[in-house]
């Protein structure tokens, strides 16, 4: 019986036989300045959920990618309705990534960062009361706290009448987050989009057809096309695909200041 976990690459330079973890996170990999990923699944007829949860479309090889993009970012982004709407338990990894992680002199697990203008969360959510790493959250300035919020995460400010992301992005490579990967969902996927905040997009297709109903991995208001050139192509014995595409990498990165 084949691997269901089983990935290949197809292109560029199509190699046979199946991939290990440390050649996915070597075809993955950490950008050598400030990044932010965006990482979704799809299904083969663009819906981004299947029956109103993306774990639907999330076979074993999406679960594996998913998990290895993990242990490489320093800064995990979610949006808060994703956060609640998606059960989002603590950041954790398995002992072998968080080995990865301080042989390469990495804090042992991501930080989570959570995007929310109405700071409409439940400190009692195990993201953020069973969380191994304390949380940071995104919010406006005008925002009131749940009572026992600011005890289990630091609470960043940043706009007025809404979460000014390039703002937010700066702080948190203040911290020290440079690496950061954004799990949706499709509105925060938007606003990072409209503000030519986006450096990679890991989009995984699903070999399914979800029908009308479901939206697109973005939401929101229009924004200008960008030019987002593929860089890798990978199978998995079960027909999904797992696409990636980047940034130039003579462009400044997304968010960056210009140039005096």
């Amino acid at each position: 019986m084949s691997d269901p976990t089983a990935i290949s690459r197809a292109w560029p330079a199509p190699a046979t036989g199946p991939l290990t973890d440390p050649e996915l996170a070597a075809l993955y990999g950490r950008a050598d300045r400030p990044h932010l990923r965006v990482n979704f699944v799809a299904s083969a007829d663009g819906a981004v959920t299947l029956d109103g949860y993306s774990a639907g479309l999330s076979g074993e090889p999406d679960k594996r990618v998913f998990g290895l993009l993990r242990m490489l970012c320093d800064g995990l982004v979610v949006a808060a309705g994703t956060l609640r709407h998606e059960g989002y338990r603590a950041v954790r990894l398995s002992e072998p990534r968080r080995a990865w992680r301080r042989e390469q002199g990495l804090a042992e697990y991501p930080t989570l960062v959570v995007v929310s203008g109405s700071l409409d969360l439940d400190p009692a959510q195990a993201a953020f009361a069973d969380a191994p790493v304390r949380p940071v959250v995104l919010t406006r300035a005008a925002a009131e706290p749940p009572p026992g919020l600011s005890a289990v995460a630091d609470l960043v400010r940043c706009g007025d009448d809404r979460v000014d992301l390039a703002a937010g992005l700066a702080e948190l490579r203040r911290r020290g987050l440079d690496q950061v990967l954004c799990e949706g969902g499709p509105q925060l996927f938007g606003a990072l989009i409209a503000a030519d905040l986006v450096d990679e997009l890991c989009l995984t297709v699903a070999p399914l057809l979800a029908g009308a109903g479901p939206g697109r991995i973005t939401a929101g208001d229009a924004s200008e096309p960008r030019s987002l050139p593929l860089r890798h192509v990978l199978t998995a014995a079960d027909g999904t695909l797992m696409l990636r595409y980047a940034r130039d990498d003579d462009r400044p990165p997304a968010g960056a200041a210009p140039a005096a």
